[in-house]
C-alpha cells in the first residue's frame, strides 16, 4: 500500500487517516503531520497531485499488460545426437609425428620449467602462426548444413599443406584432427556426421605440431 504524508487538514476541514482516493489500484493512506517547505496550501493541488500519481499507476499498469502480451515463446532445441564418426585420416609418412601417436598412453607432463631460447621461440611463433591461421580459415567453413567432419577434413588438408601434423590426431586415441565442440559439448569434442543448424554454438580447437626439436 502506497502512504502518502499530507497536513492534518485543507482549508480547516480535517484529514482522517482512513482517507483514500478512488480509482487508483493501491490506496493512499494520509498521517497527519505539518509539513515544511514546499506545501500543498489548496484543495486544487491537492486534486492535481493526486491524479500525477493516478496517472503513474496506470502507466505502470498498461507497461505490465503489454510485458505479459509480448512475451515470445522460447523454442527449445533438442538435445545433442552423436553422428557417425568416419574412418581416422591418413598422415604422409614424411612429416614428422609426435612420440605419442601409436601409444594408448598420454605423454606424462613434466615437472620442470621449459625455458626457450630464441630459436625456440622462433619455432613456438611458426607453430602458433600457422594454427592461427588453419582456424580462421576453419571458422570461414562454419554455416549450417555443414558438418563437423567436413570441417575436420578440411583442417587436416590445411596442416598437412604446410607440412605440419595436427596434433589432436591419436592423442589418447582421439580419431580426428581438430576439437568441434558443439552447444552442450563443453570440449574436446569428436567431428561425425551432424550437420550444424542455425543458431548453434560451435567451439573449433586448433593445435599443431611443427619443426620441434629433437632431444
Amino acid at each position: 500500500m502506497a502512504s502518502l504524508q499530507l497536513p492534518s487538514s485543507l482549508h480547516g476541514e480535517p484529514l482522517s487517516n482512513s482517507t483514500m482516493f478512488m480509482g487508483m489500484r493501491a490506496p493512499l493512506t494520509f498521517s497527519p503531520y505539518t509539513l515544511s517547505g514546499k506545501h500543498l496550501h489548496s484543495r486544487n493541488q491537492f486534486v492535481v497531485f493526486s491524479k500525477k500519481l493516478w496517472g503513474l499507476e496506470e502507466a505502470m499498469r498498461i507497461r505490465r499488460e503489454r510485458e505479459l502480451t509480448s512475451v515470445t515463446k522460447v523454442k527449445r532445441r533438442p538435445p545433442l545426437r552423436r553422428g557417425k564418426v568416419s574412418p581416422r585420416l591418413p598422415m604422409p609418412d614424411h612429416i614428422p609425428k609426435p612420440p605419442y601417436v601409436g601409444s594408448n598412453l598420454l605423454p606424462e607432463i613434466s615437472s620442470e620449467y621449459q625455458i626457450h631460447d630464441s630459436e625456440g621461440i622462433a619455432r613456438m611463433r611458426a607453430a602458433c602462426e600457422l594454427a592461427a591461421r588453419v582456424l580462421d580459415n576453419a571458422g570461414k567453413l562454419v554455416r549450417p548444413s555443414v558438418t563437423t567432419d567436413e570441417i575436420d577434413k578440411a583442417v587436416h588438408q590445411m596442416i598437412i599443406d604446410a607440412g605440419a601434423y595436427p596434433s589432436p590426431l591419436g592423442y589418447g586415441r582421439f580419431p580426428k584432427s581438430v576439437c568441434t565442440s558443439v552447444n552442450e559439448c563443453m570440449c574436446h569434442g569428436i567431428p561425425d556426421s551432424r550437420q550444424l543448424q542455425d543458431g548453434d554454438i560451435i567451439n573449433i580447437d586448433v593445435t599443431v605440431y611443427l619443426n620441434v626439436r629433437s632431444t
